[in-house]
């Protein structure tokens, strides 16, 4: 099982109807995404994020499957503009010791075949993740 999360900040002058548009196409993921279990979108607290976002989905094949929805790069279109500093991290029960590495091939293969997404990526201030393109990577 992995559980991908990601953890945001909007930056100044968002106006709460593109958050809110931004939050609903992210809860539109959870919902129609076929390899997606179970997901949770809302605030987040306990560090300096103020958004965050959870998908549980089975194994790698379903996590390709994720990424590559038109449902997630419609999230990407709408919501990425609208970021300030984006976190995302992935937890596994995988035993596989290069389960990490699989998770970032993934999304580096995404980036690779979407200029503009990688675009999307490098604009926002504070970037950290798998495979983080451009001059944001971690």
């Amino acid at each position: 099982m992995i559980h991908h999360c990601v953890r945001f900040t909007t930056r100044p002058g968002t106006t709460p109807a593109q958050l809110e548009d931004a939050l609903a196409s992210l809860r539109n993921q959870g919902e129609v995404i076929p390899s997606v279990r179970s997901f949770l979108v809302g605030r987040d607290h306990g560090g300096g994020y103020e958004w965050g976002a959870t998908f549980q989905i089975d194994d790698l094949e379903g996590y390709w499957e994720y990424l590559i929805h038109p449902a997630h790069r419609r999230t990407d279109e709408i919501g990425l503009p609208l970021v300030d500093k984006f976190v995302s991290f992935d937890i596994t029960d995988d035993p596989d010791p290069e389960s990490g590495d699989k998770i970032a091939e993934l999304h580096q293969r995404r980036f690779d075949a979407d200029p503009g997404l990688t675009e999307l990526v490098s604009n926002i201030n504070q970037y950290e993740g798998s495979a983080a393109p451009g001059p944001h990577a971690a």
